[in-house]
């Protein structure tokens, strides 16, 4: 079990939880005190700003950084320490809460701080991901959970413009429902390692870890320390095929389906016809053309 260094920052989003984060902080601090977490703590004031303060806490010495907030909290911390030997830790106050599943982190506050303060370091993969903005400029961003293209992206994008009172599972099934039926399957091409595919396709996604969507087992295989991406290609599912499978998705049962092929590859590449949308740890970035990296040991996460 490792100890929490003194150099230790909260990185933590004040919105996450419709804004409960941000007021209930002076009282949470102060019980992650009592269980022996202590540290200083910096606000996000827009998005991407955790980026910038993960950059310069590690610039700064930061032995350990705890994301305090939902996955999009975390996709930014990973961000700004991805490659160094700053630990990372997570007490997940959000909707989605899918990175944590894989890992057994618990999402009870005082279990979760104990979890950060003592718990054992687990050395896990990362993606680095060269994609396009919608103005057409180049980018490159990190995540640690999953990537896709296609339409889980239009469905990140409409989950996080929604109030999430409902929780996060309601939240993102809705979003699911609601733009399966306006979406139009692609043609797209898939590069791998080894392999290439081509073909009208629904999804392609790109895993580090098993989770996304509100408990949604979309990779149920993948292993976040294994040196590959699972990579799970949806075929031209029609709309009985969704009526039909969407349930068993949270168990990972859709992976039997026949229009469904799970592929491992360290590097993938996806392009088509036309720009679709990108979706990385639950945030909707850019557009394709994009290119997936797998980044072996790029990130030490305190686990149980």
């Amino acid at each position: 079990m490792s100890q929490p260094p003194n150099n230790t920052y909260f990185l933590v989003n004040p919105a996450s939880q419709n804004g409960a984060t941000g007021r209930r902080w002076p009282e949470l601090a102060h019980r992650a005190a009592q269980l022996g977490l202590t540290g200083e703590t910096l606000f996000s004031e827009r998005p991407g700003h955790l980026i910038e303060l993960a950059r310069d806490s590690v610039a700064r010495g930061a032995k350990r950084i705890v994301a305090v907030g939902g996955d999009g909290t975390l996709n930014e911390a990973v961000n700004g320490i991805a490659g160094s030997d700053t630990e990372l830790a997570t007490i997940p106050l959000g909707t989605g809460m899918d990175f944590v599943r894989t890992f057994g982190i618990p999402t009870k506050f005082e279990a979760a701080v104990r979890v950060a303060a003592a718990g054992n370091v687990r050395t896990i993969d990362a993606g680095r991901v060269r994609y396009r903005t919608w103005a057409g400029e180049e980018a490159e961003r990190w995540f640690a959970n999953m990537g896709s293209v296609g339409m889980s992206g239009a469905v990140a994008q409409r989950a996080n413009g929604m109030s999430k009172t409902l929780g996060g599972r309601a939240t993102f099934f809705y979003a699911l429902v609601r733009v399966f039926l306006e979406w139009r399957n692609s043609d797209v091409t898939v590069a791998l390692d080894d392999a290439e595919r081509h073909g009208r396709m629904h999804d392609v996604i790109v895993a580090n870890g098993r989770f996304a969507g509100g408990g949604m087992k979309l990779a149920p295989g993948a292993e976040p320390d294994d040196g590959t991406f699972d990579v799970v290609l949806i075929g031209d599912v029609s709309k009985l095929d969704f009526a039909t499978q969407a349930p068993g998705i949270y168990r990972g049962r859709h992976v039997k389906h026949p229009k469904v092929e799970v592929l491992r590859s360290r590097r993938v590449g996806v392009t088509g016809d036309e720009q679709l949308p990108i979706e990385l740890d639950g945030e909707q970035v850019g557009t394709t053309p994009v290119t997936f990296e797998l980044v072996p040991g790029a990130l030490k996460l305190l686990v149980p």
